[in-house]
């Protein structure tokens, strides 16, 4: 298995479609549906290599995106999605925080 290239909070550029957001959440493999898999991973991307949940930057849209498709973005300006608040409690001027939960 390999190690995820990104974080949590980590923002990065989407390398096929041109967004930039912010990873929410890291899945070793692939995990959701074949079903998904065959209608939305056109290219057919790895499913034995992290996916990630990524909320995408100036929409309310949270995508799932294999990691070849990913990487790092260069502009690390805030993110604008109103979800924001429910993962992440601080931004460091490059990366968002994970809410501490008590």
């Amino acid at each position: 298995m390999d190690r995820p290239q990104f974080g949590v909070g980590e923002i990065v550029d989407h390398q096929r479609f041109g967004y930039r957001g912010v990873v929410v959440d890291v899945d070793a493999t692939f995990s959701l549906t074949e079903e998904w898999y065959d209608a939305v991973a056109r290219s057919r991307p790895p499913k034995d290599k992290p996916w990630y949940h990524v909320l995408v930057d100036g929409s309310a849209q949270t995508t799932y995106v294999a990691e070849r498709h990913l990487e790092h973005s260069d502009d690390t300006s805030q993110i604008e999605h109103p979800a924001l608040g429910e993962f992440f409690g601080q931004y460091t001027g490059t990366r968002y925080v994970a809410r501490s939960i008590h």
